[in-house]
C-alpha cells in the first residue's frame, strides 16, 4: 500500500496524503485532482478500490460466445434491461473464430475498470479450456456471474438452468410416445451441461429399460452443420427419436433426416432445448424443453448488483426449472 500511494503521488505530483484522501472516498480534494489521481492508477497497472468502481461510468461487461444463435441475443435483451433498471450499461462482448477471445475481452473490460461482468456460454462450461482469465476476475475481487454450468474450481455464483431436469422431461416425452430407439445428440465432450445432460439421459433410460450404448450418443460442435453431421449418423442407424442439446442443433437434426428421406416427427421425432426465437415457427414447429431465460437473467443480474453493493454472495449455483414445450416435431412411433 505504502509503495503504490508513493507511486501514484510521484507520477501526479501530489503528496502520499492527497492520493490516500482520494482512495479513501475523503472530502477536501479537487475533481481534477481526483481524476488524475484515478488515472494515475489506471496507468501503474493498479486496481481502484472497490467504493470507486461505480464511479467508472457503472459499465458491465455481458460476455457472451456468438449472437447467431437466437438464445444469446435474447439473453443480452433480458440483461441489459435488468442492468439498465439498476443504472448500470451493459458492454457487449462476443467471440468472433480467430478474432478477438474470451480472455482477450476479459483483459479489455479490465482497464475499462467495470464494475462487474456476466458471463455465458463461455469457456467456465468447457473442462479442457483454459480458465486463467477468470482467475484474473477472480484475483480483482470483481464482481461476476456465470450463467448456467461451469467446471467445479472457479468459485463464481451461478445462474442456471437443471440440464438433469432438462434431460429427463425429454427423454420421459418420447418414450411416452412409444419410442425405444432414442438418442442424444449434445456439444463437445468436455461441455458441462452436455455431461450432465448425458449423465442424466442415461440414468433415465436405464431407468425405464432402454438400451443406450455409445452409437446412440453423438457428440458435436453446437452449429447447424453439425447438428446434421452428427444427426445423419444417428438416422442411419435407425433412431426413431433424437434429444438435442440446443435448438439450432436440432434444426441441423431435422434437416438430416429429411435429407435421407424421413419425415418429421413421421419417421423420427426431434426435441430441442432453449425454445430460442422463432422456433414455434420453423417447419415442423419444434418441440424443445425452454430454458426461463427471463428469471434466469434477472437472477444473474441480482446477483452481480448484490456483490458490486460489496454484499456476500455466496459462490453456489441457483437452478432453474425446464419446462416442456410440446409443438409438432414429436409423434407417437411408428414402425417403419
Amino acid at each position: 500500500m505504502t509503495r503504490r500511494l508513493a507511486e501514484v503521488a510521484k507520477k501526479v505530483g501530489v503528496s502520499e496524503a492527497t492520493v490516500s484522501r482520494v482512495l479513501n472516498g475523503k472530502a477536501g480534494v479537487s475533481e481534477a485532482t481526483r481524476e488524475a489521481v484515478l488515472t494515475a492508477l489506471d496507468v501503474l497497472g493498479y486496481e481502484r478500490p472497490t467504493q470507486l468502481r461505480g464511479e467508472r461510468g457503472r459499465l458491465v461487461g455481458l460476455v457472451l460466445p456468438e449472437l447467431q444463435n437466437p438464445i444469446f441475443p435474447a439473453f443480452a435483451e433480458v440483461v441489459g434491461g435488468a442492468l439498465a433498471q439498476q443504472g448500470f450499461t451493459s458492454v457487449l462482448c462476443t467471440r468472433t473464430v480467430g478474432g478477438v477471445s474470451e480472455a482477450d475481452y476479459v483483459d479489455l473490460l479490465l482497464q475499462q475498470h467495470v464494475s462487474g461482468m456476466v458471463f455465458a456460454g463461455g469457456s467456465y462450461a468447457q473442462a479442457d479450456a483454459s480458465h486463467g482469465h477468470y482467475r484474473r476476475v477472480l484475483e480483482r475481487k470483481l464482481p461476476a456471474v456465470l450463467v448456467n454450468a461451469a467446471v467445479d474450481h472457479l468459485g463464481f455464483p451461478q445462474v442456471s438452468c437443471d440440464d438433469v431436469a432438462a434431460a429427463r422431461i425429454a427423454l420421459a416425452h418420447l418414450t411416452a410416445l412409444g419410442h425405444r430407439r432414442v438418442a442424444m445428440l449434445l456439444g463437445p465432450p468436455d461441455h458441462v451441461p452436455s455431461r450432465r445432460k448425458l449423465a442424466a439421459f442415461r440414468a433415465h433410460a436405464a431407468e425405464a429399460g432402454l438400451e443406450l450404448g455409445a452409437d446412440h450418443v453423438e457428440h458435436t460442435m453446437f452449429s447447424l452443420e453439425g447438428g446434421h453431421a452428427a444427426a445423419a449418423r444417428m438416422v442411419a442407424r435407425g433412431v426413431t427419436g433424437i434429444v438435442c442439446a440446443s435448438d439450432v442443433l436440432a434444426l441441423g437434426a431435422i434437416r438430416a433426416a429429411r435429407r435421407a428421406g424421413l419425415s418429421v416427427p413421421g419417421d423420427v421425432s426431434v426435441i430441442g432445448y432453449d425454445d430460442s426465437a422463432l422456433m414455434s415457427c420453423v417447419d415442423p414447429p419444434l418441440t424443445t424443453v425452454r430454458q426461463p431465460i427471463d428469471a434466469m437473467g434477472r437472477a444473474a443480474v441480482e446477483l452481480l448488483v448484490a456483490q458490486i453493493d460489496a454484499a456476500v454472495v455466496p459462490g453456489d449455483e441457483l437452478l432453474f426449472e425446464p419446462e416442456l414445450v410440446v409443438r409438432a416435431s414429436t409423434a407417437p412411433v411408428r414402425s417403419r
